[in-house]
């Protein structure tokens, strides 16, 4: 299979803590990988330099062949950087784009904490994310020459809703959706984008045994149903070990792990991350 993201020695560092440390994974198209690891272990940090929320310290990201982001510490960082390889990278240009641009590469996201549009309709939070594929620029919003782009991009919306069970729902205010709907629309959101890789960030939190295996089965439609690779972080093992074809292992922002899913359930250095080490008495 072809890679289509790749993440080399990634380091986040804020002050003199370090929340990723010299991360290095891949994912390649087609998959769904999961990033798991215990609270405080740095996944959410890797999907914020992924997104360009973050500016990695030092390190590399390509997706689907290119360079997409690179970094390494300079000013104050250079004699502050605690991480690794840090001068690996100095002979390349510093690159971070900002997340809609991202977006437009072809990478979208769900977040931890839904993110909904709170005073829009269902319709309308769809709909918004469809501008990012828009076809029209200055001059054609000025003088309203893209209606028929207007009109496409709403009929777009309204077949993203039908397949994704929300047409009923398409005039309600997002929020007053129940938890699993709000979920579903983020998702849907994130599509309307035309994402390749669609990164999910704790898909299942906040969710009840019953809905978190209906997420599993609406995940791995949506995978092949939209031609997506999938990259989750998620707490729920029993989701991570049903989907996941990898699984990467973060503990203290260092990667411990990397396997399969039968692979990960036996690995010793996995299970005292999540249980703890016995101390001897």
């Amino acid at each position: 299979m072809k890679e289509l993201l790749r993440l080399d020695d990634i380091t986040m560092q804020f002050g003199g803590v370090v929340a990723v440390n010299n991360l290095s994974m891949n994912v390649k198209e087609g998959e769904i990988v999961a990033l798991i690891g215990p609270n405080g272990a740095g996944k959410t940090t890797a999907f914020n330099c992924i997104t360009g929320v973050y500016e990695p310290t030092n390190g590399r990201i390509v997706f689907d062949g290119k360079t997409i982001i690179t970094n390494h510490p300079s000013g104050k960082m250079q004699r502050n950087y605690a991480g690794f390889e840090a001068d690996k990278y100095l002979g390349e240009k510093t690159l971070h784009p900002t997340p809609d641009v991202i977006t437009k590469l072809g990478i979208a996201r769900t977040f931890q904490n839904i993110r909904l549009f709170k005073s829009m309709t269902v319709f309308e939070n769809v709909l918004t994310a469809m501008h990012v594929r828009a076809k029209e620029n200055v001059f054609s919003a000025v003088f309203r020459l893209s209606w028929k782009e207007e009109r496409r991009m709403e009929a777009e919306t309204e077949k993203l809703l039908s397949e994704q069970g929300l047409l009923s729902h398409r005039d309600e205010i997002a929020t007053s959706l129940p938890y699993g709907l709000q979920r579903r629309l983020e998702i849907a959101r994130a599509l309307a984008t035309k994402p390749r890789l669609l990164l999910l960030d704790e898909p299942a939190a906040g969710m009840n045994p019953q809905e978190t295996q209906e997420l599993s089965l609406f995940i791995k439609e949506i995978k092949e149903r939209y031609d997506l690779t999938v990259l989750m972080i998620e707490h729920h093992m029993d989701l991570v070990m049903g989907i996941s074809d990898r699984i990467y292992v973060l503990d203290f922002g260092s990667l411990i792990a990397e396997g399969t899913p039968e692979e990960i359930q036996s690995n010793q250095r996995v299970i005292d991350a999540y249980l703890g080490v016995a101390e001897d008495v």
